[in-house]
């Protein structure tokens, strides 16, 4: 009798912890290695926040709390749609979980039966296919065209719904792209989801404060209320505050929903860390400057590494409108030979060849669009430029 569940075949480790990995295991075997893999800000956690969970420790709240958030928590996450998002829900609409991702797979298991499918724009963040996969579901990847900035469009959309399609996968901005949905572009999706009732959407909106050029944060729930009852919005701590260890992430949605995810969490790994939640109270209810002031960081960044990519040959991307990743074709790469003698068939072989040229990045396959790699510019200038500059050699080593 095999030990593993049949699930555990279906269950994958994403391209970006696999590249994070190799990395800490040539840097302990000397190697330098530049990691522009892993989807974390290098920013520190707000003073006014950590201050928030030493408070909190020291005053006792480190017991069980309720299942899915603290009544504290609830309200300032209500009081965060309000205030920015003019969503209106209550407390019996919110759910707290160990992160965005343990919030996602809630609602995917809770929802799933065999067979069941999920749209999901094709690059997206790799998790989506692999929870689907997990809670039994089939995964659908609807392929979105770099000509219409990684956006899904609503005749692509059309096409790919069937009598089996319950749930829409919608992360704006985006990871990989850095796309931004205008609600504009919402609404016309909103029009074909009218149309389908069996459809149910699941609005990402973790990267929603790192947005650039002026671009206005819009999302599906506020812009069609009319999908609000069918719609799960989630959110979180990590990106926003720089909280990625912290594991805080929440959502609205609809009650039966929200009850149903609670009871999954309650018989896995019940509440969230309570220091976490005081502390996610704390980034949610407190002064907001630091957010818009580490977005204009990273807008600098990205202003300051896009001409550097778009200049080494055979490589091509666009300035992303949020988030902090560029999504790299590397189609001309391909068929070319590295100095050892290798073919690059694909993006897999592109990420390895740099890898061995000191440079560690996610290869696209795992974000359903190849061929492609994503950089994460959360991480220092300095950092960035030596990762161009080797990237650049490497360009030049190909024949």
């Amino acid at each position: 009798m095999a030990l593993l569940a049949a699930r555990m075949g279906r269950t994958r480790i994403s391209a970006s912890a696999v590249a994070a990995q190799r990395t800490r295991e040539l840097r302990a075997a000397g190697l330098d290695i530049v990691e522009l893999a892993q989807g974390e800000p290098d920013f520190n956690t707000p003073d006014h926040v950590m201050d928030a969970a030493y408070r909190a420790m020291r005053a006792g709240q480190t017991h069980y709390t309720p299942v899915d958030g603290t009544p504290e928590l609830k309200a300032a996450i209500v009081e965060k749609f309000r205030r920015e998002n003019g969503l209106v829900c209550r407390a019996e609409n919110i759910s707290a979980g160990a992160g965005g991702k343990q919030v996602l797979h809630n609602a995917l298991l809770a929802t799933l039966d065999a067979g069941d499918e999920v749209l999901i724009p094709a690059p997206s963040w790799v998790a989506y296919a692999d929870m689907t996969h997990y809670a039994e579901g089939t995964p659908v990847w609807v392929p979105a065209q770099r000509a219409n900035g990684f956006k899904l469009q609503p005749a692509e959309l059309d096409a790919a719904i069937t009598p089996r399609s319950k749930w829409l996968m919608l992360n704006s901005p985006s990871n990989p792209t850095g796309a931004v949905y205008t609600a504009d572009e919402l609404r016309a999706l909103a029009a074909v989801l009218e149309r389908h009732p069996q459809v149910w959407i699941i609005a990402d909106d973790m990267y929603e404060h790192i947005l650039f050029d002026g671009r206005r944060f819009a999302t599906l729930a506020v812009v069609a209320p009319q999908l609000a009852a069918r719609t799960l919005t989630v959110n979180g701590v990590s990106k926003t505050y720089a909280m990625t260890g912290w594991r805080l992430g929440y959502a609205a949605g609809p009650v039966e929903l929200i009850r149903a995810m609670a009871r999954l969490q309650a018989q896995s790994s019940l509440n969230p860390s309570s220091v976490s939640q005081a502390a996610a109270v704390a980034a949610l209810n407190g002064p907001q400057e630091i957010v818009v002031e580490r977005c204009t960081e990273l807008e600098a960044r990205r202003d300051a590494i896009l001409p550097r990519l778009a200049a080494i040959p055979g490589l091509a991307c666009t300035a992303p409108h949020g988030a902090f990743y560029f999504y790299v074709s590397c189609a001309d790469w391909l068929g070319k030979h590295t100095p050892q003698g290798r073919v690059l068939a694909n993006d897999a072989d592109v990420t390895a060849y740099l890898l061995d040229e000191g440079v560690a990045l996610p290869n696209g396959a795992g974000y359903g669009l190849s061929p492609y790699f994503r950089i994460s510019f959360a991480t220092s200038l300095a950092n960035l430029h030596e990762a161009c500059t080797r990237i650049e050699a490497a360009a030049g080593k190909l024949a």
